[in-house]
């Protein structure tokens, strides 16, 4: 999987000016944006999965253009074959476990086929979601409703997952537990991964590469390989970046 991204987008809101000045290229599998909070990340992982419309630039996923503006390429974001984990998970809330889960299965308007069903079966009975099938968002705990929000974005099996700030709605303990349960999630899975922190714990946990923005633009980019045969650990770099990030 090969992830390359060159876009410009500016954000006008009153008075206040923002430049996402986001250009990157990598074929591992497990990418993180990482950086303060206000740096451009989530736009970044919006304009990949087509939720944000860049004002020029090209985005690549897996060697496929899902944007380029020179072209006039813009594929929608149902079929840009990726799946999203919002921050706050928007799960349905008149939905059942199961019915969101088998949302994006089902046509537009019309029921999941037999395939679907099996589908979210499979899954439910992956992330331990069995015996919530008929709970409404509202009746579970912060990391059921991960766990649901997860399995949902995977139900149409993506090429690639993109996470924003999978582990902020959660308290520190389970944001702990979470964050080894969905490390093995993906194992599982073996899908590519893009994922958005400004925690340098996560970025470490997860990361093959580490994408560090400041200010609307990428600063630098660090890769376990690079590190490696410098002799250094990701961490340092990361160390190093958070410094600089929040001088």
């Amino acid at each position: 999987m090969r992830f390359e991204l060159d876009i410009q987008k500016r954000m006008r809101s009153g008075k206040e000016e923002f430049l996402l000045r986001s250009a990157f290229s990598s074929s591992d599998r497990a990418l993180v944006l990482f950086g303060p909070s206000g740096s451009g990340k989530t736009l970044t992982l919006q304009a990949m999965a087509g939720m944000l419309t860049p004002d020029e630039g090209v985005i690549r996923i897996n060697g496929r253009e899902v944007f380029d503006s020179g072209k006039g390429v813009n594929v929608p974001a149902r079929q840009r074959r990726v799946g999203y984990l919002f921050q706050d998970y928007a799960l349905f809330p008149h939905l059942t476990v199961e019915q969101n889960i088998g949302f994006g299965l089902k046509p537009l308007f019309g029921r999941l086929n037999g395939r679907g069903r099996r589908r979210v079966r499979e899954l439910m009975a992956v992330f331990g979601l069995e015996k919530l099938a008929d709970q409404k968002p509202s009746t579970l705990s912060g990391g059921q409703q991960q766990r649901a929000a997860l399995a949902r974005a995977l139900a149409p099996e993506p090429e690639a997952l993109l996470l924003d700030e999978p582990f902020s709605a959660l308290d520190q303990p389970l944001r702990l537990r979470m964050r080894e349960e969905l490390s093995g999630i993906l194992k599982h899975f073996d899908i590519p991964t893009v994922m958005v922190t400004h925690d340098s714990d996560e970025a470490e946990s997860f990361a093959e590469t580490v994408v560090v923005y400041r200010d609307g633009s990428v600063a630098g980019m660090h890769s376990t390989r690079d590190a490696a045969r410098r002799g250094e650990s990701l961490s340092e770099a990361i160390r190093a970046e958070v410094a600089l990030a929040y001088e």
